[in-house]
């Protein structure tokens, strides 16, 4: 029975591999290769990566060159000052000294007018917040509940201290015989 059991088995696995196999071609036969093959999408982002590094390193290049551009404005040219006798130099550290100043002052200026916006920055998203109904919770302090517990019992005492204790009883009358009167009427 194992060798009958076994044969059947065999002939199964054959059968599937045939229809396996016949499965395969039909889809090979009927396949279309597409335009874009494995082969070509490989090609095309190895293009379009080495155009985007040279599109990146351009942009790198225009900014240095503008940012050179910009420093030149700003520091001017040089002066010769090897060969400059004292008062060619004294003109020359005056004319640095009031550039300087001229871009301290520019420098202030523009820090308030930052601080400013900043403040107007900050005055509208509160003002949106409160239109929105999105408020900020400001983050608590931490307390102990050992302090807390000692303030409670501060209080609690003050407030006894303070407190009439006397002033809320009823008063009460009473009527002491000093001389035995009443064992005189018996």
């Amino acid at each position: 029975m194992s060798d009958d059991a076994r044969a059947k088995f065999e002939d199964k696995e054959r059968k599937k591999a045939e229809i396996r196999q016949r499965l395969e071609a039909q889809m090979k036969s009927t396949k279309k290769k597409g335009f874009m093959t494995p082969e070509r999408k490989k090609r095309l982002r190895q293009l379009l990566r080495r155009k985007a590094a040279d599109e990146v390193k351009r942009q790198q290049e225009l900014k240095e060159k503008e940012r050179l551009k910009v420093i030149g404005e700003r520091t001017g040219t040089p002066k010769a000052a090897a060969d400059a006798n004292e008062a060619t130099l004294m003109a020359i550290c005056k004319e640095y000294y009031n550039r300087i100043y001229r871009l301290n002052e520019d420098k202030w200026d523009l820090e308030l007018v930052t601080c400013i916006k900043e403040y107007e920055i900050n005055d509208l998203q509160s003002r949106v917040n409160d239109m929105r109904g999105k408020f900020i919770i400001p983050p608590l302090k931490k307390v102990s509940k050992y302090q807390t517990q000692l303030e409670k019992m501060r209080q609690w005492t003050y407030k006894l201290a303070k407190m009439d204790l006397k002033g809320g009883l009823k008063p009460v009358k009473k009527e002491i015989d000093l001389g035995g009167t009443d064992a005189a009427k018996k």
